[in-house]
């Protein structure tokens, strides 16, 4: 229980990753917000949080509102007594040739993929600087460390979350905050239909063939789970990652080894 006494935020944590990192942490001993624009989805993770024996809030959350944020920051402190762990995993895909690109889509992307996760991470700094001790992890992605012909922005955005993520570990390490990120790679989630379903139809596959082709590209030959990225999001965050800080920690099977 290495997290005992510790509170976590997950933004998007009603599914996926999100859901998945929520109960890793509450298994290490943490108390979990689940900052959620579904609250369904978010009441359930809250839920199961609560049923490992944590303390668990389910929190509107539009993480491109700095109001919702300052929110869940207040809500978290006034419910729950502090803030140790943020991850920002709050999240959004959407394919186009680059021609295609409109600016509404550019800026869709960048705003919850990359601005929200610089926001997010703002509103509870002051929380981790005035008990000089925080463990900030954001949810980056190969596609921030590769080229696309049809993901620009969101290639772009999860860049954005790598860059950011070394900046905010050097501005914040003489605070005793540390701040990495995890890069996965294809992972079996409500998000990855969308990306087979876009992806497919741009290339003139089915979704379940577009799934059988990058499946086939994945050195160690599966798809990734939910479970595969919350367990090195849980490691990051915990005192067993103590000296690192300012990382990029590929999660994707073998697919970017660099």
């Amino acid at each position: 229980m290495e997290l005992q006494g510790q509170v976590a935020i997950v933004t998007g944590g009603g599914r996926g990753i999100g859901r998945a990192t929520a109960l890793e942490l509450a298994r290490l001993g943490a108390d979990v917000v689940v900052a959620e624009l579904d609250q369904d989805g978010a009441k359930r993770t809250a839920g199961e949080v609560a049923a490992l024996g944590r303390r668990a809030l389910a929190v509107p959350t539009d993480v491109t509102s700095r109001a919702d944020l300052r929110a869940m920051v207040d809500r978290a402190r006034a419910e729950l007594g502090r803030i140790d762990i943020l991850v920002n995993n709050a999240g959004i895909y959407r394919a186009a040739a680059s021609l295609d690109v409109t600016e509404e889509h550019w800026d869709a992307v960048l705003d919850i993929n990359a601005k929200a996760v610089f926001f997010a991470s703002q509103a509870v700094l002051p929380a981790m600087i005035a008990q000089k001790n925080g463990a900030i992890v954001n949810l980056a992605s190969m596609a921030g460390k590769i080229g696309s012909k049809t993901n620009l922005p969101y290639n772009v955005s999860k860049a954005a979350v790598i860059s950011m993520t070394k900046s905010l570990a050097l501005a914040h390490a003489g605070d005793g905050i540390r701040v990495n990120c995890v890069c996965p790679g294809f992972v079996e989630t409500d998000m990855w239909d969308v990306v087979a379903r876009e992806q497919g139809k741009l290339m003139g596959l089915t979704a379940e063939e577009f799934t059988r082709q990058r499946a086939s590209q994945v050195p160690l030959g599966r798809m990734e789970r939910p479970e595969d990225v919350a367990n090195v999001i849980a490691f990051l965050a915990s005192p067993r990652a103590g000296y690192m800080t300012g990382q990029a920690v590929s999660v994707d099977g073998g697919l970017v080894m660099h």
